[in-house]
């Protein structure tokens, strides 16, 4: 049983109030039944409380209707009831929203081609801290919804238009997620879900797992007083195949025959690799939130919260793969090299280990006032805040073996769906697979420890007025946010050739079950290898061969204050009502930033293929940087008809920089003997993203729940930030500019051994140019589109559907033919949804169609594009009596394979399975 179960007793706990809440619910009636039969002559109203996918998207309907501004909605069917188990699932579903996925789960969103930066997410209006463990991640700002269950949410907001009332930071949008308040169902209410997940690609791991949640709310003392506890806790095991490269390099290799090439550019590019990997996945996720309020008046009202969230998933990865240190071949018309050719070389079995840890806490204080009848007052504190690997341990470990001597010759084919290899291992006695032919070769660990805090004071006032006149009311307030990130880079890279292997379990499996998962491709590889990093890393250690280099530090501290005000305005123009909002909003940030890292003393010829840096003590560095801002925005809607709706905005917004792109730091990052020499250095001085935006919709709503809208938008970027790289020098700890160790080496170079004085650079070797990149803003772009959308229900038959559709354009595509100096937006691409759902006597049915076309996934000088996919889910369910629903879920019920791809199609860098999830289990309500 793994440590999530045996950590879970204030689950059982909860789960134990609820079996007993009829008992409560009994004793409540019986209060109830006296204090009438002691009045018969008081009237008694029962309210029937109406739920399900009809009501709740009825709900999000009449947000959209009423909102000021473009709004969109989605409301929980029931208490505790989200219509997907995953947040971001549900977010797909709105016209404009797309998402980005993780093992298979939502995990970000974009909106309206604005990527997760893009967007601000805030949890009951406050902004979240964010952090992640795993460098691939980088420093997020991004709101990850896989690590909040969607049982604890009540309904989600997306503001498309800005509002100064509403933080900023959502060029894209602010998606607001709203959690239960106990005042909200005044009374006794609990919900409890048990749910097993069936992972139909599961390997190593359990084929079914538990997710438990549950909620219990009540009030007392005449609802003056609140109490609300909602917990769950979900466990995952999962496992996909991958099949493809590790990148693609620009003008690697030699004589490359280029005469077919005519891509405006001369270029050509070659892969890093051929991989096949198989992961397997093991993840935990706990949320809780208790909530407090309390009314003494019906003036006052005071909500204090708690939230937590613990999200934990293992990885271990093995992966076969041939590296292409110097490749030669032909490239075709686009300048791809899609059938390498490498001699004497190696083939080599990695493995992969990494450990994912976050936790995160948030407090907050709301006070509600209400001042006099027309003056209220609302004051609302937080503290939250999200660590990653809180523990301050390497998340993650990587080990690799190869085969000795360089014996290996191999080829590639990229010209199909995934890459196919041929391997000459004859000169291997045995073959290349053999366990007398494999050795150890490298070790590497990395990561981040991050601590990310968010503080924030807000104090806001609303004034109704109880006149006559167009103007209906104002709001006005005040915001101190401060927005705190403090990292640690775990890095240490090691070749340990003379490792003993003994103990180590190496076995390999066979391919081709991996391989059937993207049809006829057995030429790929015939076996996997199977072993351990983690048992790798200890027989270092055991052998004295491991070590851990000093993590380097880095931290950003903003500080923002905002200052808001708006009205409200209500009018008639020829018979037709009109409703308008105005307002502004001034923000005023600075930004300090700071790094600390080993000094650089030398560089050392290491090992033929790295070149190592050699340290010495920390050095700080600090810069600082700050804008000031004023953000107006304007928002009419006419009720051209009853059932016809128009609607203007205008808005200024902006997002600020990714908190990477600010440290002060120089980062060495690529140390190839041959190759271009690579760094980077971040700039605390960048502007943010600003953005005007303009919206037009038209919105017909024809029937109860039922309604057509389209929409247009155009928004206008500046400041845009890009990436420019340029070359430059750079100096040791002495001042002196770092040559290259590589060139006319001392004897006995390259060594293993640091420091070496033989294998040290020299000021008479050459200077290293460095390819140096750095972020900086860079101009202005133009997005706009279309938002077209139907919800219709068919009468009271029980059934409907929705349909949906986003056309995004902008003038800041990639240009593939263009090598240096891009610049584009990500995530940009058009998206569609198609949904068709029944729901009658007790029976709910829902299917649902999910497509985004292709989109640039990651800039710079080399691009990651992520192809066209599209999703099938579907979910039922039964409600056996008032209290108890079973009910299933299917997610990618046809096992859709995820693609991404270089500059051109043919340079793939990864096709992923990961098959088809069930959900299955029953829910109960009191």
């Amino acid at each position: 049983m793994r440590s999530g179960l045996r950590n879970s007793s204030a689950v059982v706990a909860l789960l134990s109030a609820i079996a007993i809440s009829p008992a409560i619910a009994q004793e409540a009636a019986v209060e109830t039944t006296a204090q009438q039969a002691a009045d018969e002559d008081r009237a008694v109203l029962d309210t029937i409380v109406v739920t399900g996918i009809r009501s709740s998207l009825k709900d999000a309907m009449d947000i959209k209707r009423s909102g000021q501004g473009v709004v969109d909605a989605i409301s929980a069917e029931d208490i505790g009831k989200f219509p997907d188990t995953n947040l971001a699932e549900s977010l797909q579903r709105i016209t404009g929203v797309s998402i980005d996925r993780s093992n298979n789960e939502g995990n970000q969103v974009t909106v309206r081609g604005f990527g997760p930066s893009f967007n601000m997410v805030t949890l009951n209006g406050r902004q979240m801290p964010r952090s992640s463990s795993l460098l691939t991640d980088g420093i997020p700002r991004s709101f990850n919804f896989r690590e909040l269950s969607s049982e604890l949410v009540s309904g989600i907001e997306v503001y498309k238009t800005g509002r100064s009332d509403v933080d900023s930071g959502g060029i894209g949008s602010t998606i607001n997620v709203k959690t239960a308040r106990p005042f909200d169902n005044k009374g006794f209410q609990a919900f409890g879900s048990l749910k097993g997940i069936a992972d139909l690609s599961v390997e190593n791991g359990d084929s079914v797992t538990p997710e438990i949640s549950g909620l219990i709310s009540h009030t007392f003392m005449d609802d003056k007083f609140g109490v609300l506890l909602a917990l769950s806790q979900s466990e995952r095991d999962s496992h996909r195949d991958r099949a493809g490269t590790q990148g693609w390099v620009r003008n690697r290799g030699q004589n490359i025959d280029t005469s077919a090439v005519d891509n405006g550019t001369g270029s050509w590019w070659a892969p890093w690799t051929v991989d096949l990997d198989s992961w397997d996945t093991e993840r935990t996720r706990q949320n809780g939130q208790l909530v407090l309020q309390f009314a003494p008046t019906n003036d006052i009202t005071a909500t204090v919260d708690y939230t937590a969230t613990r999200f934990e998933q293992s990885t271990s990865m093995n992966r076969q793969s041939l590296w292409f240190d110097n490749p030669t071949g032909a490239a075709d018309v686009n300048g791809t090299l899609v059938n390498p050719i490498q001699t004497n070389d190696e083939l080599n079995f990695w493995a992969w280990q990494f450990e994912e840890k976050t936790e995160s806490d948030s407090i907050g204080l709301n006070l509600e006032w209400q001042a006099t009848d027309t003056l209220s007052f609302e004051l609302d504190v937080h503290d939250s805040t999200s660590k990653s690997n809180p523990n301050g341990v390497n998340s993650e470990q990587l080990a690799n073996l190869a085969n000795p001597g360089k014996l290996v010759n191999y080829s590639a084919d990229f010209s199909g769906d995934i890459p196919t290899v041929d391997v000459d291992d004859s000169a291997l006695t045995g073959g290349a697979y053999n366990a007398d032919n494999i050795i150890a070769d490298l070790f590497q660990t990395r990561g981040y420890q991050i601590d990310n805090n968010v503080q924030q004071i807000k104090l806001g006032g609303t004034w109704e007025n109880a006149g006559d006149g167009a103007l209906t009311q104002v709001k006005f307030g005040v915001q101190k946010t401060k927005y705190a990130v403090d990292t640690k880079t775990f890095g240490t890279f090691a070749f340990v050739t003379s490792l003993d292997l003994t103990g180590l379990g190496l076995t390999f499996d066979n391919a081709g079950d991996a391989l059937d998962e993207f049809g006829d491709a057995s030429q790929t590889f015939p076996f996997i290898p199977n072993y351990s990093a983690l048992g790798f890393i200890e027989l270092t250690k055991g052998q004295d061969l491991f070590f851990q280099s000093a993590p380097s530090l880095n931290g950003v501290e903003e500080q923002t204050l905002a200052m808001y005000v708006n009205a409200d305005f209500e009018t008639e123009f020829n018979g037709m009502p009109i409703y308008a909002n105005a307002g502004v909003r001034f923000e005023d940030t600075d930004v300090e930033a700071y790094s600390v890292q080993p000094a650089i003393t030398n560089l050392q010829y290491w090992h033929e293929e790295e070149i190592q840096l050699v340290t010495g003590d920390d050095v700080p560095a600090g810069l600082s940087g700050g804008y000031k801002r004023m953000l107006p925005n304007f928002d009419m809607k006419v009720d051209i008809t009853d059932a016809l709706v128009g609607r203007f905005s205008y808005g200024k917004t902006m997002t600020r920089s990714g908190l990477g792109n600010m440290f002060p730091s120089t980062t060495i990052t690529q140390r190839r003997p041959g190759d271009i020499f690579k760094a980077s250095q971040g700039n605390p001085g960048l502007l943010p993203y600003e953005s005007d935006n303009f919206d037009f919709s038209l919105e017909y709503y024809y029937n109860d729940a039922s309604y057509v809208s389209v929409g247009y938008f155009q928004k206008y970027v500046d400041n845009f930030i890009g990436q420019s790289t340029e070359l430059r020098t750079i100096n040791d700890a002495a001042g002196n500019p770092l040559t290259d160790p590589s060139v006319d080496p001392g004897a006995g170079c390259p060594s293993s051994v640091i420091p070496t004085e033989a294998c040290l650079n020299r000021p008479d070797q050459p200077v290293i140019m460095f390819e140096t990149t750095t972020t900086t803003n860079q101009g202005s772009a133009e997005v706009d589109g279309w938002e077209l959308n139907v919800q219709h229900m068919f009468g009271e038959t029980g059934f409907g559907a929705i349909a949906n559709y986003t056309i995004v354009n902008a003038d800041v595509a990639y240009d593939i033919r263009q090598i240096d100096g891009n610049r584009a937006l990500t995530g940009l691409s058009d998206s569609a949804n198609l949904v068709a759902f029944y729901e009658k006597n007790g029976i709910q049915a829902r299917i649902a169609y999910n497509w985004r076309d292709e989109f640039l996934l990651a800039g710079g000088n080399e691009p990651t594009f992520t192809e066209a996919y599209g999703q099938i889910d579907a979910n039922a369910s039964y409600e056996i009596n008032p209290h108890f629903t079973v009910f299933v879920e299917g997610l990618n019920l046809t096992n859709e394979t995820t693609r991404t791809h270089g500059r051109y199609k043919e340079q793939l860098l990864s096709a992923e399975q990961y098959g088809p999830r069930i959900n299955f289990g029953v829910r109960a309500k009191f």
